[in-house]
């Protein structure tokens, strides 16, 4: 590096400081000091290293840079003003209503890919991006993430190092900015660059230790991480709030605009208007074209065969895999539970085995969804809770996500209530725009899968680990936001509400409720979110009574979607809803959903005691 790009590149860092500086000032809150920590290190990146073309965002070629740390969001925006891609006069709309620069990125703003600022999701991510552009995309973009030095205390971030070093991502390059000061104080290893070396090292990563601050380092560094046939970590040591005295390597200023602006911008040598010209990509590797779809040709059941939910997931994945060749399959270690093996035997190059870190599982189908590829995520319905904040910061990042949950309920058995996804429903129907699917026989399955792929957003699909039987025919249609009335009359007093196993067993007490002279009307809500309410609320109407049956939590699960379509005024039908109440153990599946209150004999009697207690009250 010669001495005129030195000074350039001083020049530049100092900028980004005191545009970060001023943004925060502007808005009255923000972290400068995180930005100002690893200003010189973006400097050099952005002027020497990142290849991308700020006119078309989406060019196949273009590097990928995410913020780990997204608090530092104020350094973002500052290197978007000396790229041209944004005014001074936007860069000091931050964090102001509608603005698209919000306290930590996400993908209103094009250049953005994925949302940040939970920490410890950002290399987990680029870990999946680096893995789509060597084995999917087949392309030689680089992706550099920025991490704080508190992050790596999460446990994804291990996940992460540890599955890059395993597929050996050279494509990805860690630039860990250690500033030794979390939100609270010091880190566990403070600036002790060599623990985190060792730790590192040990999951097959190159690493380089350096001064943070030190331009000449910083550019060896990169060079030597774009020359590194393993993913590489750039230790960088730095202080803290570098740059202004007041905040420098002090506790307590961490989320703070600094105490005197006018004063820390003097100090880093006033406003400069420096625009750089960022390179652009040069490579030439074609990008994938996945062409026009074929004809989805799903699996066939003929009505009255037995066969579960998960079983007709992997087959349907399969066949969907042989018509639309940019869908993957990403695992957990359960493919043989969840089904997915099926894909993984005729898509060999499409499946992708995460090993028990569904963290790294979720993040992984983040990036790919990036580059255009349909990701279906599996596992048991209870582990996705284990990535719960990916899913939410996916939701957030306007990511589309398939997620499908295997053994979902009691009704899986002898396995006990740490395998049973019982929470599954509620927290996945608290995520922003989600879809969330039970479907209760093969033919529904199959035609549920294919309606995912092309859905927007976080959908999920739960399947059932026991054969069920098959009711509908194989060219039925499922849409999004549907319900199958399966049971209906003039003459129906009660409606009974159910979707997956629950559905069998509402047609079964239906069954028995005839013999006693009794009409209930049965609908599938195999649509949990969004809900038909139109069929919902007819049904109120029409017969007066509601009796929700779900194989879940009564929190947050059917019967609360149910009840959500009377909201806004909507008159209330009475809704009876069966649930599991008490903390199953192990048992066969028919006794889990007795003793659980939700099988046919525990639906007859709660209609039974409804229609006696109405007798009663008529009668008063």
């Amino acid at each position: 590096m010669s001495d005129g790009n030195l000074a350039d590149l001083t020049e530049l860092a100092q900028q980004l400081r005191v545009d970060a500086v001023r943004c925060s000032e502007v808005a009255s809150s923000g972290h400068p000091t995180s930005s100002l920590s690893a200003a010189d290190l973006m400097a050099v990146l952005l002027a020497r290293y990142y290849c991308y073309d700020f006119d078309d965002a989406a060019n196949p070629d273009n590097d990928h840079l995410i913020f780990s740390k997204g608090h530092a969001s104020p350094l973002l925006y500052a290197m978007y003003k000396a790229a041209g891609a944004i005014s001074d006069d936007e860069l000091v709309t931050y964090r102001a209503l509608g603005s698209r620069l919000e306290g930590h990125p996400t993908p209103r703003l094009p250049w953005v890919e994925v949302a940040t600022g939970a920490l410890g999701q950002g290399l987990p991510v680029g870990s999946g991006l680096a893995l789509t552009g060597k084995l999917l995309d087949r392309m030689p973009y680089r992706v550099w993430v920025l991490c704080g030095d508190s992050e790596l205390a999460e446990g994804s971030m291990w996940e992460a190092f540890e599955h890059a070093g395993y597929e050996a991502l050279d494509k990805l390059t860690a630039i860990v900015d250690v500033n030794r000061l979390g939100q609270r104080g010091p880190t566990r290893y403070g600036w002790d660059t060599a623990a985190y070396a060792r730790r590192i090292e040990a999951h097959g990563w190159n690493t380089i230790e350096i001064d943070g601050h030190d331009m000449h380092q910083i550019d060896q560094a990169y060079a030597a991480a774009t020359t590194s046939a393993k993913p590489t970590a750039i230790l960088a040591r730095t202080t803290k709030g570098a740059g202004v005295a007041s905040v420098a390597d002090q506790e307590g200023k961490h989320g703070k605009p600094v105490p005197d602006a006018d004063e820390a911008i003097t100090e880093l040598g006033g406003v400069r208007e420096i625009r750089v010209g960022v390179t652009k990509p040069p490579y030439t590797a074609l990008p994938h074209s996945f062409g026009e779809p074929a004809r989805y040709e799903p699996p066939s059941y003929s009505v009255g065969d037995k066969v579960a939910t998960r079983n007709a997931f992997g087959e349907a994945l399969t066949a969907l895999g042989h018509a639309r060749p940019e869908v993957v399959g990403l695992d957990a270690e359960v493919s043989d539970s969840t089904r997915l093996q099926y894909f993984a035997k005729e898509h060999p190059d499409r499946y992708f085995e995460f090993y028990i870190a569904e963290q790294q599982m979720l993040a992984a189908a983040v990036g790919m969804q990036v580059r255009g590829w349909v990701p279906f995520a599996a596992t048991f319905a209870a582990f996705l809770s284990r990535a719960y904040d990916f899913i939410r910061m996916a939701a957030i990042g306007r990511a589309d996500l398939k997620l499908v949950g295997s053994h979902a309920g009691v009704a899986i058995g002898q396995d006990g209530p740490s395998q049973m996804g019982l929470e599954d429903v509620a927290s996945l129907r608290a995520v922003h725009s989600s879809t969330v699917l039970q479907p209760c026989d093969g033919n529904q399955t199959a035609a549920l899968v294919s309606e995912m792929a092309d859905r927007s957003g976080i959908s999920y699909l739960r399947t059932c680990r026991g054969d069920t039987p098959v009711i509908y025919g194989p060219d039925e249609d499922f849409p999004i936001g549907g319900s199958r009335v399966l049971r209906s009359s003039s003459d129906d007093v009660v409606t009974l509400i159910g979707s997956g196993v629950t559905v069998h067993e509402s047609l079964a007490a239906a069954d028995e409720l005839e013999g006693e002279g009794i009409q209930a009307r049965v609908i599938d809500l195999y649509s949990i979110k969004p809900v038909d309410a139109f069929t919902v609320r007819a049904a109120a109407e029409e017969t007066g009574c509601l009796v929700t049956v779900e194989d879940h939590w009564a929190e947050g699960g059917l019967g609360d979607a149910v009840f959500d379509a009377f909201a806004g005024g909507v008159p209330a039908p009475t809704v009876i809803k069966l649930a599991v109440r008490d903390m199953p153990g192990s048992a066969s599946p028919e006794e889990q959903l007795r003793m659980a209150g939700i099988d046919r004999g525990a639906i007859v009697s709660a209609v039974r005691s409804y229609l006696a207690e109405r007798t009663v009250s008529q009668g008063h």
